[in-house]
């Protein structure tokens, strides 16, 4: 059997006609860029994300960076982000010339751990960027706890998040910024490079606007150097037609998570395979990712066992951000993270995308099963 780790095609099928009828509007009007389309989009955003402003931004990777140049964080100053986490979360402080502060993670979650967040506080932090990981909201209370002690920004990384849920609240609406990725990936992808940020403060919200758009407040009137961090028109468009299935694939996705529980245990591999857990605190977790762990150095070897029977599979993150070599200037060493570090060497992503089949998920099982029985 074949089990593609993702496969878009049948998701597109269902909404075709709608999708190919909105880039032939957009072609007949030749708006692409910015405009009502995205204007639409933005406030659709606000209101999913249940805060009064979202942006639509190029990409998840620059709606991190347009929030920490909204706040003229750069040279001198530090910012907190976990060292589990896609490359971007970390890349962004880099290019604003901010020093990183690499934080551990919970071992539950595998979002950044608040207790090693507020060791790490110094007089030059200046902000915190909790990423929600796979679909789960970091302890988002403690988090801001240490941010208002120490008057910090709050740059929530939702890029995988979107309609994740934290004590009845949403990803994106609990910080002083929410970015959002729409690579065709995510939960919510549209064809190409898109994203978001989603804010409570007007101010704010002006500012990111006058960012996206090389940092002009008046045409040709430049009063920052911000940068072409636009949405175009048909990324736009295509995103509101597929926000309105979101929440039937999410819960797609939860049943799907479901099942592989059910078939783990019926297999009783609970013991030699640790499954996802979601916090002790209420949430509502979106399953961006499915990752089970597997201990004894034998991730790599299972990895290639499923890969070879066909079953799609990916290692989300094969090592740690602290450790990458072009962050070495920061000074980050093997046991500065070790949490984080073993379970970079543990962790695999099998498939959980809304169309695929219960039969793809015992075969991905049965796989699983003989591996370990071998």
């Amino acid at each position: 059997m074949n089990v593609p780790l993702l496969d878009l095609s049948g998701q597109y099928q269902t909404m075709k006609k709608e999708i190919l009828a909105e880039i032939d509007a957009i072609c007949d009007s030749q708006r692409f860029i910015l405009g009502p389309k995205v204007e639409k989009l933005e406030t659709e955003l606000a209101e999913y994300c249940h805060t009064p402003y979202a942006v639509g931004l190029s990409s998840g990777s620059d709606a991190l960076l347009v929030a920490l140049m909204a706040e003229q964080i750069g040279p001198g100053d530090e910012v907190i982000a976990p060292t589990f986490t896609f490359f971007a979360t970390a890349g962004a402080i880099a290019r604003v010339g901010a020093k990183i502060v690499f934080a551990d993670i919970d071992p539950v979650t595998f979002n950044i751990d608040p207790e090693d967040v507020a060791r790490k506080v110094t007089p030059k932090t200046k902000a915190i960027i909790p990423v929600h990981l796979f679909g789960q909201c970091a302890d988002m209370d403690a988090i801001n706890e240490v941010a208002g002690a120490h008057k910090l920004i709050v740059i929530e990384d939702a890029c995988q998040s979107i309609g994740a849920e934290y004590k009845g609240r949403r990803a994106g609406s609990m910080g002083d910024y929410g970015a959002f990725s729409f690579f065709p990936s995510k939960n919510l992808g549209c064809f190409g490079d898109g994203g978001a940020l989603s804010m409570t403060d007007e101010a704010k919200y002006k500012m990111v606007k006058i960012y996206r758009n090389h940092g002009q407040s008046n045409t040709y009137i430049h009063d920052y150097v911000g940068g072409n961090f636009r949405l175009d028109a048909l990324q736009a468009a295509i995103l509101s037609i597929k926000l309105r299935y979101l929440d039937g694939w999410t819960a797609a996705r939860q049943r799907n998570a479901m099942e592989y529980r059910e078939l783990f245990r019926g297999e009783g591999l609970t013991g030699e395979i640790k499954l996802p857990e979601e916090a002790s605190y209420p949430v509502r977790h979106i399953y961006n990712q499915f990752c089970i762990r597997i201990e004894g150095g034998r991730r790599d070897a299972l990895k290639a066992y499923l890969q070879e029977n066909g079953v799609g599979c990916a290692v989300y993150y094969p090592l740690s951000l602290h450790l990458q070599p072009c962050f070495k200037a920061f000074g980050g060493k093997p046991g500065d993270c070790p949490v984080s570090e073993k379970i970079s060497g543990e962790i695999l992503a099998l498939p959980i995308y809304p169309e695929s089949t219960s039969s793809m998920r015992e075969y991905t099982v049965a796989k699983i099963s003989a591996f370990l029985k071998k």
